[in-house]
C-alpha cells in the first residue's frame, strides 16, 4: 500500500506500508519499529519504553530498559541492530563501543538472567498450551 502526506512545507513524501513497518522512501521509521520491539518483549523485563527525550526519528530510535535485576540501559535501534549506549534512562554515551545485536531477544539475553528465565518460562507455558489443544 503506497501513499502520500504534505510535509511541513507542503513536500509531498511518498510512504510505503510493508510487513507492518512504515517506510519513508527507503528508510523505515525506527519510532515504530522501537513501539514493536517493546511491546513484543515488555512481559521478561521490569520496565520498557521507547525514550521519550533522545531524538528519536526515522533512521534511529531509543528505548529505555529496565531488567529485571534492576539494571536500567537505553538502547539504540537503527538498520544495524540494537546496541546500549547509556547506562541510564535517556543517557547516550558516545564513546561506548557496544555490540550490535540483530535482535531484542538476543541483547536482553546478553544482559540479564531475568529476562533468560521469563523469556523460557513463557516458552513453557506456550508449549502446554498448544500440548493441550492438541489433546
Amino acid at each position: 500500500m503506497a501513499f502520500s502526506f504534505g510535509g511541513a512545507q507542503g513536500m509531498e513524501v511518498d510512504c510505503q506500508l510493508e510487513d507492518g513497518c512504515v517506510r519513508l522512501g527507503d528508510v523505515k521509521d525506527m519510532r515504530l519499529e522501537a513501539e514493536a520491539v517493546v511491546s513484543d518483549v515488555m512481559f521478561a523485563v521490569s520496565h520498557m519504553c521507547v525514550s521519550p527525550m533522545q531524538s528519536s526519528g526515522l533512521d534511529v530510535a531509543h528505548i529505555n530498559v529496565e531488567t529485571r535485576e534492576g539494571n536500567r540501559y537505553c538502547l539504540e535501534l537503527s538498520e544495524a541492530g540494537l546496541r546500549v549506549v547509556g547506562l541510564g534512562f535517556d543517557q547516550v554515551d558516545e564513546t561506548m563501543t557496544t555490540q550490535y545485536h540483530e535482535t531484542v531477544y538476543s541483547l536482553l539475553d546478553s544482559l540479564s538472567p531475568g529476562y533468560r528465565e521469563a523469556f523460557g518460562n513463557a516458552l513453557l507455558q506456550r508449549l502446554e498450551r498448544l500440548k493441550q489443544d492438541g489433546h
